[in-house]
C-alpha cells in the first residue's frame, strides 16, 4: 500500500492513498495520536515516525476487484412474447 504524508498543520499531518482520506496524525505535546479514515483514536506513539509506521502495518491491503462481467441488456433479459393469431 501507498500511503502519501502532508503536513496540514503544525501539529497534524494527513495520509492519503490513492487520493482517499487515510488517516491522520495529530500532535498532544510529545505524544503522536493516531487516528483512522473514520477518526477513530488508534493510539498514542512517542514519534511520528513511529505513528506512520504503524498506520501503514495496520492498512489492510485493498481486495482485487472482481473480474468484470458484462451485463445482458434489457432487451436480452426479456422474456419472448407469445405470439396470437
Amino acid at each position: 500500500m501507498n500511503i502519501t504524508w502532508k503536513q496540514a498543520d503544525h501539529d497534524v499531518y494527513v495520509a492519503t492513498t490513492d487520493g482517499e482520506f487515510a488517516g491522520f496524525v495529530a500532535v498532544d505535546g510529545s505524544t503522536h495520536v493516531l487516528h483512522d479514515r473514520h477518526s477513530r483514536r488508534l493510539g498514542g506513539y512517542p514519534s511520528l515516525s513511529a505513528a506512520r509506521s504503524a498506520l501503514e502495518s495496520l492498512a489492510a491491503p485493498v481486495a482485487a476487484p472482481s473480474p468484470h462481467r458484462p451485463r445482458r441488456s434489457a432487451r436480452s433479459r426479456r422474456r419472448p412474447s407469445t405470439v396470437r393469431s
